[in-house]
């Protein structure tokens, strides 16, 4: 019996091919687009997407890549690619006309899709079907034009999510559609290099900074529950209740979010306040995005021994998403610098994280949190008792104070080194700050 995802890609693409024979009022258009539609359904019963993902040109689906069925439809496949489409994203809400009008499309002019394709899709009216670029060529692409694309993508997300929550700050509809497709290009993408975007990229727009921060917190909270066993679907919800989590803190006055002397009773209480008026807030879209945002929004701040704020009369323990997420609000606003504070460096991040293990964080999810990180994450620059410079290219999560390094000066020493294997010879001595005196070896961090 075929793979269920299987049969909806053959039919998929069965439906694609009789769309360049036939108009999409032809009753074999009708006919394939009718089984095409019923087996995409029977694929989504219990997910809430499908990602079709066209690699070297080969067809895969989530994590399996179909290489009869690519040799198969190797021509329809060169046809996609020619389109600049290389993912196509399927949600379950997706109806009959959408997928005929988004097959049709396919195969109409050349041009259309391959300027703005999100834009095109939504002047046809289609709304659970996007389409794009796979972006993990990013990790292939080396030196400068590598990171300036990686920055691009950065910012482009920043301002994808900017309209999210502006939409929610105003009250309005969220395409949860088109954030549940960014937050999964975004998790594609920088899940797990956190120390990279910190170091290599400086958000210019002060304005964005808040953004910057929910994103990050978001991109660090999908990379965690990955790595706690998570479904892709659930991932995908904890990042998006973690976008959202400080949604009530916008409506508090800066002046009180960046005072440097001690906060009033008065001021503190409003601070404390955002926990209640995010989940009220957030309580109005569950009908689009579920309940897990507004509960996130809530308990975030109740830390694991329920000494935290608002103050609850019952003694239920927060949700685990709750706790990833608090985990990972912390550890960005610590590595981040603001105008009214300095970023932190790893090991002192960690330092002050692991004192409150078991009282503000919940003590198995801290210690997966920096296995999973490391003490220096990928991309830290580092200083080694042997006086050369070296940055982190990979966490070693059996020790995680001795990752795998790449030495880049001076050039005659430039290697990998495992420091757990040479311990006796070579340890890190202390991070370079790549705003101050790491600043000089970034082109060699992005080589």
């Amino acid at each position: 019996m075929l793979d269920k995802r299987k049969k909806a890609l053959i039919h998929l693409f069965s439906a694609m091919q009789t769309a360049m024979l036939y108009s999409k009022d032809h009753p074999l258009f009708l006919k394939t687009i009718e089984k095409s539609y019923k087996s995409l359904k029977e694929a989504l019963e219990n997910k809430t997407e499908i990602v079709v993902g066209m690699v070297d040109e080969e067809l895969a689906c989530e994590e399996e890549i179909y290489f009869d069925l690519s040799r198969k439809l190797r021509s329809s496949i060169l046809y996609l690619l020619d389109r600049n489409i290389e993912k196509i994203y399927i949600h379950k809400a997706l109806n009959r006309d959408e997928l005929g009008e988004f097959v049709a499309l396919l195969a109409s002019s050349k041009n259309e899709l391959s300027k703005d394709s999100q834009k095109v899709l939504a002047l046809h009216g289609i709304r659970n079907i996007k389409t794009g670029k796979i972006k993990d060529y990013l990790f292939l692409i080396k030196g400068t034009e590598g990171w300036q694309v990686m920055q691009k993508l950065y910012e482009s997300s920043v301002d994808s999510y900017v309209q999210s929550v502006a939409s929610v700050l105003n009250l309005e509809e969220v395409d949860y559609i088109d954030l549940r497709f960014n937050l999964l290009n975004v998790m594609e993408n920088f899940a797990g290099r956190h120390q990279e975007i910190m170091s290599l990229m400086e958000i210019k727009k002060k304005d964005l900074l808040t953004y910057v921060h929910l994103m990050n917190v978001s991109i660090l909270s999908m990379h965690l529950s990955a790595k706690l066993g998570y479904s892709k679907d659930n991932v995908l919800d904890v990042g998006t209740a973690a976008l959202f989590h400080d949604i009530g803190k916008m409506y508090i006055s800066s002046e009180i979010l960046k005072k440097k002397s001690k906060l009033t009773e008065r001021e503190f209480s409003k601070i404390k306040d955002h926990a209640i008026l995010g989940a009220k807030i957030l309580n109005e879209y569950t009908d689009t995005m579920g309940i897990l945002p507004a509960i996130i929004a809530f308990e975030h701040h109740l830390r694991y021994d329920l000494t935290g704020y608002p103050q609850v009369t019952y003694q239920k323990k927060p949700s685990t998403a709750s706790y990833i997420v608090s985990i990972c609000d912390v550890y960005d606003a610590l590595a981040q610098r603001r105008t009214y504070k300095k970023d932190s460096p790893p090991n002192e991040i960690y330092e002050i994280m692991i004192k409150d293990r078991g009282k503000l964080f919940h003590p198995e999810i801290l210690d997966r949190f920096f296995e999973v990180t490391g003490v220096w994450p990928v991309g830290t620059i580092v200083s080694l008792s042997d006086n050369s410079t070296a940055v982190v290219r990979e966490v070693n999560e059996q020790d995680i104070f001795r990752p795998k390094v790449e030495i880049i000066s001076p050039a005659a020493k430039k290697r990998f080194v495992d420091i757990e294997m040479e311990k006796e010879k070579i340890n890190i001595v202390a991070p370079l700050n790549p705003f101050g005196e790491g600043k000089k070896y970034l082109d060699s961090v992005r080589n």
